[in-house]
């Protein structure tokens, strides 16, 4: 990690004039101020945007610094690493403009995080800079936000209490979306069509998007079949219908990216899935099918070029999304089912005070960078990590005390 007498700065977050990056700004100003006990910065490439964002968060922000850099510009964004002990990147499609930063940071031993979910994109970057960020001991601590923190925590929390409670973790799994309140930013919705259109041309691509273990280490695999939900079906430990979670796809291989790092802390043979519920008899079902329709037009759609400008005209552009009352508004109520090799059963949930997408996004990125900044332990080498497995307990405080999330146990059995 960069020298923190030789840093300026605690953290910089880069594309701080994104649509998630303003908000996380504000949060960091009202909770830490500008120049207090955590120095940061904002950065990005218009000075002009940067200084219209220090304008809209008020007097508070005056003394904020501003560093100007493109994503594009490898000696600009090495400058800023020099500066910083962490990068917080909302800039995305990571897949279009994340590289650089990411080879850089691993280069310059900088910690870096982000709140990606562009899982073809994260194992690129495992195998191009995960070496060079070992070597410079910088920590890469990619999907930072709703995708991944409540899963990949919520899956941590409820192993400690198994273990706590069971004296073994659970083997078994799953996670259940009760409810979710909150809108689509243009950016996610711009980084799932990029998924679409980059699979759609690429059969080698479509096949590894099929694989649990995608990100995870070489060496770990698992000979159990992973659940995987691709239709309609009904959840006997809810009494409700589920379809198919459309984050799911990449909090599964987190979660396991988790479990491998810490040495198959869950069992080498841990299976996890995620789902979304929605409801009970006939409405549910019909509910449950319909999403599976949506969700299939919409990534058909997508990937295919005739019709993804269609999509395109319809959702949300980037730098578009939920309005300040919305997120305030938003919430989000998560279950977890772990079953233990024995049949033991353990029922946990994580809530979310803002809508899950960016309200409370912001807060856990916020959160994640100040916890690599200031709480992560010795033994968190350089490299490619999650969100378990390189920030674990501490993060959990910082969110609870912090971030509006709660983590509980429901159940027992």
């Amino acid at each position: 990690m960069t020298d923190t007498k030789a840093a300026n700065y605690d953290l910089v977050v880069f594309g701080a004039t994104s649509f998630v990056g303003q908000i996380l700004a504000r949060y960091l100003l009202e909770n830490y101020g500008a120049d207090k006990e955590v120095k940061w910065a904002i950065a990005g490439r218009s000075e002009g945007k940067l200084n219209q964002l220090k304008s809209d968060l008020g007097a508070g922000a005056a003394s904020l610094p501003v560093i100007l850099a493109d994503a594009a510009d490898e000696p600009a964004l090495r400058d800023l690493c020099g500066q910083t002990r962490v990068v917080i990147s909302t800039v995305g499609p990571y897949a279009l403009f994340g590289e650089t930063l990411v080879k850089v940071c691993a280069e310059t031993g900088t910690d870096y995080c982000d709140l990606t979910g562009e899982v073809q994109w994260i194992r690129r970057m495992i195998e191009r800079y995960e070496a060079k960020a070992k070597e410079s001991g910088a920590r890469i601590v990619h999907c930072c936000g709703f995708d991944s923190i409540p899963s990949d925590m919520g899956v941590w929390f409820l192993q400690q209490q198994s273990e706590a409670t069971f004296g073994k973790p659970c083997q078994d799994v799953r996670m259940r979306v009760k409810v979710a309140k909150g809108g689509l930013s243009g950016g996610t919705v711009a980084s799932m069509i990029n998924v679409a259109k980059e699979a759609g041309a690429d059969p080698k691509l479509r096949k590894e998007l099929a694989n649990p273990f995608s990100i995870c280490p070489p060496e770990h695999r698992s000979e159990k079949r992973q659940p995987s939900l691709k239709s309609a079906e009904f959840d006997k430990n809810f009494n409700a219908w589920l379809a198919p979670f459309v984050m799911g796809a990449i909090n599964t291989r987190v979660a396991h990216r988790s479990n491998a790092l810490q040495g198959a802390r869950y069992g080498k043979e841990f299976t996890y899935d995620e789902a979304i519920m929605t409801g009970k008899g006939t409405k549910g079902r019909l509910t449950a099918y319909g999403m599976v329709g949506a969700l299939g037009a919409f990534f058909t759609a997508s990937a295919i070029k005739p019709t993804r400008w269609v999509v395109e005209k319809l959702v949300p552009k980037p730098g578009e999304g939920p309005s300040p009352d919305d997120q305030e508004k938003g919430f989000y109520d998560l279950r977890f089912v772990g079953k233990t090799t024995d049949g033991k059963t353990m029922i946990t949930k994580v809530t979310g005070d803002r809508d899950p997408g960016y309200g409370s996004t912001s807060k856990m990125l916020g959160e994640a960078g100040l916890c690599l900044a200031f709480d992560v332990k010795d033994d968190v080498k350089g490299g490619f990590w999650t969100p378990a497995s390189a920030l674990d307990g501490k993060l959990l405080e910082r969110l609870q005390a912090n971030a509006g999330l709660t983590f509980e146990v429901v159940e027992t059995r």
